[in-house]
């Protein structure tokens, strides 16, 4: 199967996206869609992409039959909607859609024309989090977990100097929840479900936009923290810790090493009180695997495959972060 894939959005996401489909042979970049053609042009030769459209219809119907959304937050659901409806599988960029309504509209609408919606959420398909989920046993009864995603943002200072920036623009639908948060909070959500009870907290920028915040999460027995900021770095792993030892991740979404710490007389069967570091070897591009995936879930028709519900749990997450905090979306249209 050779699955002819448009991309929507020019950005350095799109470009990594560009550059993991061209390790993958059944994948093919077929045309660009951007607002501006100077844009497109020069996005489409530097990935050797033979189209390019400014008209998202003509765009549509120029032979692809896929797309990959990664345009601003507050068209994901129009563009998705509007892509499925003209019968093209669709990869959406996290987060998928600004609130559950938009996002449970996307996946009704792909189940009603049988066709495959995904979010390219990476954690979901690296086989890092397969490792971490066989691992998790060897931890015994789990009781926290705290998943951190700091990372300062390249355009904050030109924030700081009085720029209006896309990144820290609330009106394009568009949050430190919502770009990094979203990582630590899928990821807590596919291992662990839903939490029974949460609670957020924020902090903001002068423009309203939410800089950085905290979400806890409690389960039966265990509690988790999702930790994010567009304004810091992170200098600490990411930790699951149990009765017999924790387990650290370098990079939520994108881990890199993993490494099992068991405290002095666990009696593991395995490495009992020792630190291991297990085996996983990264990809440079951790963005093939979900591109992998997506034309597996092409090819097997599995329209109702296990990641819409990661996706439909973690944007519930997020309404209720927005929803205590104050994350407000001025002008958007969130129906």
């Amino acid at each position: 199967m050779n699955l002819n894939i448009g991309i929507i959005g020019t950005n350095f996401i799109s470009s990594d996206f560009c550059e993991a489909a061209a390790s993958v042979p059944e994948a093919a970049l077929y045309a660009v869609y951007s607002r501006k053609q100077e844009t497109g042009d020069g996005f489409a030769k530097k990935h050797g992409i033979p189209r390019v459209y400014t008209d998202y219809d003509a765009f549509l119907d120029s032979g692809l039959n896929a797309v990959y959304v990664a345009s601003p937050n507050f068209v994901h659901c129009e563009q998705t909607l509007k892509a499925l409806r003209r019968g093209k599988h669709v990869l959406c960029e996290k987060v998928m859609a600004v609130n559950e309504t938009q996002v449970q509209s996307m996946i009704n609408c792909a189940r009603e024309n049988g066709l495959i919606l995904l979010e390219a959420m990476r954690p979901d398909f690296d086989p890092a989090y397969d490792l971490i989920e066989q691992t998790l046993p060897r931890l015994d009864r789990l009781s926290r977990a705290t998943f951190e995603f700091c990372q300062y943002s390249s355009r904050y200072d030109r924030f700081l100097s009085g720029e209006t920036v896309n990144a820290f623009n609330p009106e394009l639908c568009n949050a430190a929840v919502m770009d990094i948060g979203v990582y630590c909070i899928h990821s807590l959500t596919r291992l662990f479900g839903m939490p029974e009870q949460i609670k957020a907290f924020s902090t903001k920028l002068s423009n309203g936009f939410e800089g950085s915040g905290t979400v806890l999460m409690q389960y039966d027995g265990m509690t988790a923290e999702a930790i994010y900021s567009k304004t810091a770095v992170s200098v600490t792993p990411s930790v699951i810790q149990g009765e017999k030892g924790s387990l650290l991740i370098d990079y939520v979404s994108r881990p890199e090493t993993l490494e099992l710490r068991l405290r002095k007389g666990s009696r593991d069967p395995l490495s009992g009180g020792s630190t291991e570091m297990l085996p996983y070897t990264p990809a440079d591009n951790n963005m093939i695997y979900e591109i992998r995936e997506f034309i597996r879930l092409i090819k097997n028709k599995e329209v109702n495959h296990k990641y819409l519900q990661y996706s439909l749990d973690t944007i519930r997450i997020i309404d209720e972060v927005r929803r205590q905090n104050g994350i407000v979306f001025p002008g958007a249209n969130e129906k």
